[in-house]
């Protein structure tokens, strides 16, 4: 059993505080585009496009993020309190609002630029899991998105929440969508999928999805919005969906000559 206390705040200097969640998001946006700049780009004027499609997509992130989470789990709250939607600081981000907000963005520059969207897509997937890592670990700091009741070896009292002994479900994800997720994107890479444009993409939302699946049967649902339908939640519900699309995205591009 682990007991987290730890403080969001990661440093504080005078009024001003930087939180973990807001390293988390800096640091993986960074990585990301090292790695995409280094490692994965081997075009000279897609490096360079990539470059500026980084403000475009910090841009997506946040309003997908923000109103995804208004959207999908609390719209009838923000619905009466409409400031609140603008309140980021106050928490609420939803990860597959955020794709969506990437995928608006990413598809308005690459038009601009006359570039097929999917390159892009396909990069960004490839280096997503280095910044869903990180923001999981960053949700096991704050005592967010923590699991159901369990006494397995490894379960963790959230004592900002209750002395209950949890799933460290923001883990699980960690591990899932973040480590194995990358390592298996990355081992499509060296077959040369980042080749044919749209693969890596599909299959990140293919394992990601099924990741994301599983890991809500340990993971306590959101209050205010509860079970769905057939006891699922409406993270694997979107996930379903997301699922869904990314096979049909595979096939579809996998049989393009």
């Amino acid at each position: 059993m682990f007991i987290n206390n730890f403080d969001p705040v990661a440093i504080q200097i005078f009024s001003i505080e930087i939180r973990w969640y807001s390293l988390a998001y800096i640091f993986g946006i960074l990585i990301g585009w090292l790695y995409c700049k280094k490692i994965l780009i081997k075009d000279k004027n897609i490096s360079k496009l990539f470059d500026d499609l980084i403000s475009y997509l910090i841009i997506g992130i946040i309003l997908g993020g923000r109103l995804g989470y208004v959207i999908f789990y609390n719209l009838e709250y923000f619905l009466s309190n409409p400031i609140e939607i603008l309140m980021i600081w106050h928490g609420g981000m939803s990860f597959h609002g955020g794709l969506l907000g990437v995928l608006a963005s990413t598809i308005i520059y690459a038009k601009k630029h006359n570039v097929n969207k999917f390159i892009f897509l396909d990069l960004i997937a490839g280096s997503a899991p280095i910044g869903i890592f990180l923001g999981r670990i960053a949700n096991f700091v704050n005592s967010e998105l923590y699991g159901r009741e369990t006494n397995i070896l490894w379960s963790v009292i959230f004592t900002k929440i209750d002395n209950i002994t949890r799933h460290p479900s923001q883990i699980y994800e960690a591990l899932l969508e973040g480590v194995i997720l990358f390592f298996i994107l990355f081992f499509f890479i060296k077959k040369n999928y980042l080749l044919k444009p749209g693969l890596i993409s599909s299959l990140f939302l293919i394992f990601y999805s099924l990741f994301r699946f599983l890991v809500e049967f340990f993971r306590v649902p959101d209050e205010q919005v509860g079970f769905i339908y057939l006891n699922l939640t409406i993270g694997q519900i979107i996930s379903l969906i997301f699922l869904s699309f990314g096979f049909y995205l595979f096939f579809i591009k996998k049989n393009e000559n």
